[in-house]
């Protein structure tokens, strides 16, 4: 590998961390045929990688779109074939060559000069900018260059034009006075890159990276986010402006273009955690480092702390390295003595999801990683209010607190005796019962014994051996509440088995309640808590809603009420999902439909579950995507 010697000026830039990113990817001996750079910046964590992996590559600022599609998509600098044969010279010669006479399209000179009051750059430099970047548009136009040498023209420009800018670096601001730098005359030179032999199909994206990350999973992903209160599209905007060229409205004596919807939600205090909680939760690759600051807005021991949540056994290496610092006109000296130390997070990503060992009626566990992926930012508790088999709530990594309510109380009892005893315990005590009762698949004998003796002195351990063994896996009961389900042609199996080892609650802690929902408290929940619900479905059957076998059934009283409830959390500003369906069958929920319009609550597809009735569920949600 190759590695550039000149450095381009910008905020933040990991050059010189990039042995060190190596180090702790040996270290730690990652492996996979992925690499996400995703805040990539000017792209030089992805030119130092490509040759080992496939880049993906995104940042939501056009310039760095441009440097990343310069250095990923050419193994060195482009050979420009069709230029050179058309034009008997190579095209940085023919380019610095060039006389320009400014016009009105010359954006620029017009506005980033002293002929526009701006002191950025020189005047004769201007002119050479803007006269290179529309020589550059029009030969592309013209076919003369390719896809992958467009970009490394544009990119050599911009990296080109941080070498005679007028300021310390940034572009909030310019200096008063003339720096020898900028007083130079102009030359375009090529973009510096790593060469290498070959590369791979790589990705390059301008996309808002926490959306992003709910659509794309890999093996190794790389964070750098800002870390201080800087906007770079505020601070590089001629960059932006440049690459673009789009001559936009500009403000203000920085001649700043607007910023649209390109601030960053990380460079802001009060949200800067938040959308931290957002991108640990949904991203989808195995390996996760995360470069950030002791000086970053974020305290890095809260950013340590949240990743726990979602580590693989709750474990986060952090490493720590000696960084010089870069300031602009707006760093701050009170730093109270401490030295600027750059740490490089690394933790696995717990991507499991642990099927309950439960194996309930209308459980959502076919579905979960739809739900998963739609949920939404900042989940302080979560609420599964109608928990039957828990799939949803214990796969949901709450920051602080995951909480069970279940009304049928067998249930209840089933689900704390499953999350409250050891997991050695409670499979030995399971196949103690199996070889107590001799049972086996389908047969019947043993099975009514077990039954009878559940009957007689009812115990979770043996209701959830029968369950085990019953018809469908129901649990049903008579009106005397016995237990009633026939024998069916299920067991025990390594799944279950399995399933009973592994299932846990991802949250800190969790809470388990036996209630009537309509009874609970909502407003006694603390801020930033969702609320899931999956009731019985209205317009399908089932035996756990008929309301003849002892329980509450679910009926036009029960779905109204649930529908007036939901919109009562809303009110309390609190989040809710429910789970449901509103066709099945030839038969439509237009109760459920014309509440959703009359809210304005989103309609997200879940797709099919359940084998022996397929359904097509959806997800009712009051917040917006992402």
């Amino acid at each position: 590998m190759n590695q550039v010697g000149r450095n381009m000026r910008y905020l933040g830039s990991k050059v010189k961390l990039l042995d060190q990113i190596q180090e702790v990817i040996d270290q730690n001996h990652m492996e996979g045929e992925s690499f996400a750079d995703l805040f990539a910046g000017t792209g030089c964590v992805g030119d130092y990688f490509k040759s080992k992996y496939k880049i993906i590559a995104n940042d939501f600022l056009y310039y760095s779109f441009v440097f990343n599609k310069a250095k990923l998509m050419n193994t060195g600098m482009p050979a420009f074939h069709k230029f050179t044969g058309k034009h008997k010279t190579g095209i940085f010669e023919w380019l610095n060559s060039q006389q320009y006479t400014p016009d009105d399209s010359f954006f620029v000179y017009r506005n980033y000069t002293p002929a526009g009051g701006r002191m950025f750059f020189t005047e004769s430099n201007g002119i050479k900018i803007d006269g290179m970047r529309k020589d550059i548009e029009r030969i592309y136009q013209k076919k003369e260059v390719e896809e992958n040498e467009y970009y490394f023209l544009i990119a050599s420009l911009l990296e080109s034009v941080t070498r005679y800018s007028n300021t310390s670096g940034t572009y909030e601001a310019f200096f008063k006075f003339w720096d020898p730098r900028a007083e130079k005359d102009f030359l375009l030179e090529p973009l510096e890159l790593n060469e290498t032999d070959t590369i791979f199909e790589n990705e390059i994206l301008s996309r808002d990276t926490n959306e992003l990350i709910r659509e794309i999973s890999g093996d190794i992903a790389y964070i750098d986010t800002p870390y201080t209160v800087t906007q770079y599209v505020s601070a590089y905007h001629m960059l932006e402006t440049i690459a673009r060229d789009d001559a936009p409205a500009i403000t203000g004596t920085g001649g700043k273009r607007g910023r649209g919807d390109k601030n960053s939600l990380y460079a802001q205090r009060t949200k800067a955690k938040r959308i931290f909680e957002d991108l640990f939760r949904q991203i989808r690759f195995k390996h996760i480092l995360v470069s950030y600051s002791n000086q970053g807005l974020v305290p890095v021991d809260e950013l340590v702390e949240m990743a726990r949540t979602f580590a693989v056994d709750g474990e986060v290496q952090v490493n720590h390295f000696d960084y010089r610092e870069y300031q602009n006109h707006r760093s701050s000296n009170k730093r109270n003595g401490r030295r600027l130390n750059e740490v490089i997070l690394y933790f696995q990503k717990d991507l499991s999801i642990n099927k309950s060992p439960l194996n309930y009626s209308g459980s959502k566990d076919t579905l979960l990683p739809v739900i998963l992926k739609e949920l939404p930012q900042n989940i302080d508790t979560f609420v599964d209010v109608m928990g039957g088999a828990f799939n949803v709530g214990a796969n949901v990594a709450a920051l602080k607190k995951a909480v069970y309510n279940e009304l049928n109380p067998f249930v209840y009892e089933l689900m704390k005796w499953l999350l409250d005893t050891e997991r050695e315990q409670l499979i030995a005590e399971v196949e103690c019962v199996i070889r107590k009762f001799g049972l086996e698949k389908e047969e019947k004998e043993p099975y009514n014994a077990l039954r009878d003796a559940y009957n007689k002195n009812p115990s979770p351990l043996y209701l959830y051996v029968l369950h085990m063994y019953a018809f469908q896996n129901m649990i049903r009961f008579n009106g005397d509440h016995k237990f009633n389900t026939p024998v069916g042609v299920a067991g025990y199996s390594e799944d279950i088995r399995q399933r009973l080892m592994n299932f846990k609650v991802k949250a800190p802690e969790y809470e388990l309640l036996n209630l009537d929902y309509t009874q609970m408290d909502w407003g006694g929940f603390p801020a930033d808590t969702v609320f899931y619900f999956d009731p019985p479905y209205y317009i399908t059957s089932a035996a756990y809603n008929d309301g003849k076998r002892g329980m509450k059934g679910w009926g036009i009283t029960e779905e109204t009420e649930l529908l007036r409830i939901l919109k009562h959390i809303d009110e309390l500003g609190f989040k809710f999902i429910l789970s449901n369906v509103l066709e099945h069958k030839e038969k439509k929920n237009e109760l459920l439909t014309q509440w959703i319009e009359e809210h304005h609550y989103r309609v997200i597809d879940a797709g099919v579950s359940g084998w022996r009735y397929a359904k097509n569920e959806v997800l009712v949600v009051n917040y917006q995507k992402g």
